[in-house]
């Protein structure tokens, strides 16, 4: 057995023992994760009772944003746990993304668009359809350095509200800079979070129905290659019976030294920069999304299953990029 493999599957094994450790613990404090999260770190709750919890981003002013889809509205966190409306009548927007000069990206689920929705005098929509059909369940996004953007839509699903929906492949796309949309893959049964390496070399994509955390090459005009398994993700084996088999994977984030930090039914599982498991952090209810903020981008948030909550961390976020 190669080295690497075995190494994999040591981290593996080891955040699998660690998450069953915890299975019944209460969750409100944090695991030793080293460089990431020290031991007993408070989890701090903001926050209950929102209706819809995605879409997390850090502002520079050290607020996050997130996004509330069913209420249907954006809402901002301060620093010291103010929380307030930002903006209302937001399309369902789902992830956020900050453009160069402060644009706010978003895509959108109530009239399925991706486009800046904030400030008004900056509005509009970029794309929303794909060779005539229009999207279905937007989910999230994330600007490259050139100004093009991936995003995801994870397809027709039925429900209470619409029980029929029109049939629709759940899909990978790219907005270029020059607005050229291009559907990257569509052979994901879930995608889900969507996330760029430091260095942009690497696209993560989260399948919220598979095992893995997948990764792509990224190419100087935007394109996508050599799609390969990145991570094993620990929320896999948290399947529940009777349901068809998830691991839960929503939103992922990095921080400043690489890593890779993903929202699953597990917690928040963290990984370095090679795919190796550094560990999880189980919180009360199963996370959907999560993003670094504060001045200093050494607080992550992590919302889900209409909570916010927020946690003081070793490593800043990703300082190139607003998430």
């Amino acid at each position: 057995m190669q080295k690497s493999t075995f190494l994999k599957k040591l981290s593996y094994l080891t955040g699998t023992l660690l998450l069953a450790s915890l299975a019944h613990a209460e969750n409100t404090v944090t695991p030793d994760i080293i460089g990431v999260v020290a031991k007993d770190t408070p989890i701090e709750l903001i926050k209950q009772g929102f209706d819809g919890t995605e879409g997390p981003i850090g502002l520079p002013n050290g607020n996050l944003l997130f996004t509330e889809t069913k209420a249907n509205r954006i809402v901002q966190i301060t620093p010291n746990g103010k929380v307030s409306s930002y903006l209302e009548n937001s399309n369902g927007s789902n992830g956020l993304a900050l453009g160069k000069h402060g644009e706010l990206f978003s895509v959108q689920q109530l009239k399925p668009r991706v486009g800046i929705i904030y400030p008004a005098g900056k509005k509009k929509t970029l794309v929303e359809n794909y060779d005539g059909q229009e999207f279905q369940r937007l989910n999230d996004l994330v600007l490259d350095k050139k100004g093009g953007i991936y995003f995801t839509d994870i397809g027709s699903r039925k429900t209470p509200e619409n029980p029929n929906p029109p049939a629709s492949t759940p899909g990978l796309y790219y907005v270029s800079p020059a607005g050229v949309l291009e559907q990257l893959a569509k052979d994901i049964e879930r995608p889900n979070g969507v996330q760029l390496s430091r260095d942009e070399k690497t696209l993560y994509v989260a399948n919220t129905a598979g095992e893995y955390l997948l990764a792509y090459d990224v190419a100087a005009d935007g394109s996508i290659s050599g799609k390969r398994n990145f991570a094993k993700l620990a929320g896999f084996a948290l399947s529940e019976p009777g349901k068809d088999p998830s691991s839960g994977a929503d939103g992922i984030a990095i921080d400043d030294a690489g890593r890779v930090y993903v929202a699953t039914s597990a917690g928040v599982e963290v990984f370095s920069e090679t795919g190796l498991t550094l560990g999880a952090i189980p919180l009360p209810k199963k996370p959907q999304n999560l993003a670094f903020a504060g001045k200093d981008k050494k607080t992550l948030y992590v919302v889900g299953r209409g909570d916010a909550y927020k946690i003081i961390v070793l490593t800043a976020g990703f300082k190139g990029r607003a998430k």
